[in-house]
């Protein structure tokens, strides 16, 4: 069994020894290049494509947490794959505020896939640098957790609220400062030109709408970097697993984006679910700070995490199928549409 790395600064455990950074990071730029590669000629993307990009992205989580179970034993596989669920779940309402930028943009079918890219590896920048600071902050004391929990529970009582009020989820353009930024520095032209992001015109350069799209995708990658980090922080303390679960997660959302598509509008209640899951973790993360200090305080165990967490998520999705039902068949009264809450 191989040796486990203690970070020096405090108790914090880790599986990421130099070795399995480099390989880590050096595996995930290798899949992006090959995203890259894939996108470089834009084209739309067929549902065979999505479906199949999609699973090779679910089967190289599973062989990943088969070698943590394999090297590291049970608990660490355990909580990658909770960890994993977890970011997988919220990078699915992420897909649907993406899926409103790109038709507020007016973005092109054949580009979408482009500017799903480029918010990937926005996504993945910001996780890490949110990642590192998350372990200095727990490295500083047990006191972390009981912020983290404190962030994880009053975003869930926000997404809670306004889901239960039926909060429509909107995109305004022109209330971002980082779109407004850009267009006081450099002309924007009219149209898109293909996959080019500056061009010159008139003699000077200009952005295609290209570039506003993209980042208004990295601006809204910061606030979901907010409660993610800590949400996975509230399964595993190792930095290495919450980088992965991240990594793992995002990678597949290009093709899942296309996958789920029809389907993100039709999941009424994922918001619901999504509020639960945080403030559950957000408890979780307050307890164990309290058995810190009072070790008669129950801890919430990494397996009993899980099942709440799958079993929130089928819960939702079956109350969403049923409501959807509900409202198809004639003569029956409509259930209260519950728009998608702003996180």
């Amino acid at each position: 069994m191989p040796a486990v790395a203690t970070l020096p600064a405090a108790d914090i455990q880790t599986i990421g020894s130099p070795q399995m950074w480099t390989v880590t990071v050096v595996a995930l730029v290798a899949l992006l290049a090959v995203d890259f590669f894939l996108t470089r000629r834009p084209h739309e993307v067929r549902m065979r494509e999505a479906v199949g990009w999609s699973v090779f992205y679910l089967i190289l989580p599973m062989i990943f947490g088969a070698y943590l179970w394999s090297a590291f034993g049970s608990g660490t596989s355990l909580e990658f794959f909770t960890g994993y669920v977890v970011e997988k779940s919220l990078s699915v309402d992420n897909l649907f505020v993406f899926m409103l930028l790109l038709a507020a943009f007016a973005v092109p079918s054949a580009l979408a896939q482009r500017v799903l890219l480029y918010g990937i590896i926005g996504a993945l920048v910001l996780r890490a640098i949110f990642i590192a600071l998350g372990a200095a902050v727990l490295q500083s004391g047990t006191w972390a957790f009981l912020l983290f929990g404190g962030i994880l529970i009053l975003t869930a009582v926000k997404i809670l609220r306004d889901a239960v009020k039926g909060t429509e989820q909107e995109v305004d353009i022109s209330s971002m400062r980082t779109v407004r930024l850009l267009r006081r520095f450099m002309p924007v032209t009219d149209d898109y030109r293909g996959s080019r992001l500056i061009v010159r015109e008139n003699g000077r350069r200009a952005l295609t709408p290209l570039v506003l799209a993209i980042v208004a995708v990295f601006a809204t990658d910061i606030v979901f970097a907010v409660d993610s980090v800590p949400a996975v922080y509230g399964v595993t303390e190792d930095p290495f697993l919450v980088f992965a679960t991240n990594a793992f997660a995002l990678l597949g959302l290009r093709a899942l984006y296309f996958v789920l598509q029809g389907v993100l509008t039709k999941l009424r209640h994922l918001n619901h679910g999504l509020g639960l899951i945080l403030a559950f973790i957000g408890v979780k993360l307050v307890l164990h700070w309290a058995h810190g200090i009072w070790t008669w305080v129950p801890e919430i165990p990494t397996l009993l995490s899980l099942g709440v967490i799958v079993a929130v998520l089928l819960t939702v999705t079956a109350t969403s199928v049923y409501a959807n039902h509900r409202d198809a068949e004639p003569g029956l009264p409509p259930v209260e549409d519950e728009s998608r809450a702003t996180r």
